[in-house]
């Protein structure tokens, strides 16, 4: 997988300033004032960082903003990145000149002369976010991304801190290679193989074959598989490193490749479905960072892996299947498969797990876009307790997501006349039908969360945190709400 850059924190040594063959970075207040390590650097360039810090360019920067200063005088630097930053940012703010700073990096080595600011270390983590791209596909080797040295007055404080951050990272980073690779690499069999390859880390993996699946009754997961020669699998992955309490559950749509089935998707555009494994993507991201920053903690998660394809045994609209909860459903569109695969992984993490609380991820529905962009999040509860939890999270690391509602009202849209209900509820309010149909599938009492990230997963352009692409949201909302509200 794309490792996140490697990190090296050192005490100030100023004199190294002048012969630093990389980047240097160094930070400046609003106000111009500059610290020790930006006199440092002021001197050794004649005063040109001062008269930056002076000019209408720089007021004109906002907070956390970076311009880089090539090639200055009396250094060995090829640039000086200058960061406007308070002493004693906001975490996001710190974090967003980590970005900032990832963005103007080049492969040479990185010299950041933190002093005694705070928030160094999300400042690492969002240098470390932003410095990614997707590789694996290209035939010639990748360039070096170049170390990042950090010098702080007291790194070890700073090394601490940015443990667990940059832990996080590395789970972004492998949802992210995940949802980008493309569908003929990432085959269920291979997808499930690098889950399965995470017991290096501590988690516990299982696998559940298509068989085992046909005992459980998972046959509404199987359908959408049918018509692929794929496997369909479901893995399960769990984290115990909290007490004897029961854990908390994420459940993920893993469709490899969605043509939509024999409701055929239209030819432009499909090359993006390699996407639609993006809630999978989500959960194996976060139980890779939970594991790497031995989160204290249970948590269990469950991905239900499925390739969506035409063929001779592809079920067809009009067919009625029966769910493992026993309920029947009519299928209308088989382009509205991932509430299928849900539907049989929510009641099985259910009845096996008992967890304290459940959340879903899927790119499921081309409605939510419409209504949220590539901004929001969908966030569909049955819980106010579980919902705040984590919008508050989510908002804590800066992404987006926005709460939209459930109604028994919708659930007309959902009858069948042949059938326990239909898959679809038509056009209207399609994003909010699609969480009534999950919410079949979760019992009265169960603390449950719907994340439709059709909109989020993976965009066109660059995002605060990531190039364009594959963006890992989620990883991190997700991990900041167990680690607020489930560790011990």
């Amino acid at each position: 997988m794309t490792t996140p850059v490697t990190f090296e924190f050192l005490p100030t040594e100023l004199d190294q300033v002048a012969t630093h063959t990389g980047q240097v970075v160094c930070f400046v207040e609003a106000s111009g004032k500059l610290d020790q390590s930006s006199r440092r650097v002021n001197r050794l360039s004649k005063g040109a960082l001062e008269r930056f810090a002076e000019s209408e360019a720089f007021a004109e920067m906002s907070e956390s903003q970076a311009r880089e200063l090539a090639y200055p005088a009396g250094m060995d630097a090829t640039g000086v990145i200058v960061v406007k930053l308070a002493r004693k940012p906001e975490a996001g703010d710190a974090r967003k000149a980590g970005v900032s700073i990832g963005k103007l990096k080049n492969d040479s080595p990185l010299l950041v002369l933190a002093g005694n600011i705070g928030r160094a270390a999300e400042i690492c983590e969002g240098i470390a976010l932003r410095v990614y791209s997707y590789t694996e596909m290209k035939s010639e080797d990748p360039k070096e991304t170049g170390n990042v040295i950090l010098m702080a007055s007291k790194p070890e404080e700073v090394a601490a801190a940015a443990a667990a951050p940059l832990a996080v990272a590395e789970g972004v980073f492998f949802t992210r290679d995940l949802t980008n690779a493309p569908a003929n690499h990432l085959t269920t069999t291979n997808f499930a193989e690098q889950l399965a390859a995470m017991t290096s880390l501590g988690l516990e993996v299982e696998v559940l074959e298509e068989p085992q699946l046909e005992e459980l009754g998972m046959r509404t997961l199987l359908s959408v598989g049918q018509g692929s020669s794929a496997p369909s699998k479901v893995v399960v992955m769990s984290w115990k490193g909290g007490g004897d309490e029961a854990p908390f559950a994420l459940v993920g749509k893993g469709v490899v490749f969605d043509t939509g089935g024999l409701s055929l998707k239209p030819a432009g555009g499909m090359e993006d479905m390699t996407m639609d494994m993006g809630g999978a993507g989500v959960v194996s991201g976060v139980m890779r960072a939970l594991a790497l920053r031995k989160a204290k903690a249970n948590v269990v998660g469950l991905v239900g892996l499925v390739e969506n394809m035409p063929g001779p045994d592809a079920t067809r609209p009009g067919d009625v299947v029966t769910s493992m909860k026993g309920d029947t459903v009519e299928i209308i569109n088989t382009d509205a498969e991932g509430r299928l695969v849900l539907a049989d992984v929510l009641w099985y993490a259910q009845e096996r797990f008992k967890p304290v609380g459940m959340i879903n991820l899927a790119t499921l529905t081309g409605a939510i876009i419409i209504g949220l962009g590539h901004e929001m999040a969908g966030v569909f509860s049955n819980s106010d307790d579980l919902s705040d939890k984590f919008l508050k999270a989510a908002k804590d690391e800066d992404e987006g997501a926005w709460r939209m509602p459930l109604s028994p009202a919708y659930d007309k849209q959902l009858k069948s006349a042949v059938a326990d209900m239909k898959n679809v509820g038509g056009r209207p309010a399609g994003s909010i039908t699609a969480g009534q149909f999950l919410q079949r599938f979760v019992l009265d009492e169960m603390p449950w969360a719907h994340l439709d990230i059709a909109g989020v997963a993976s965009v066109k352009s660059d995002t605060s945190y990531a190039p364009k692409g594959a963006t890992g949201w989620g990883v991190r909302a997700l991990n900041r709400m167990i680690a607020d509200n489930y560790e011990g």
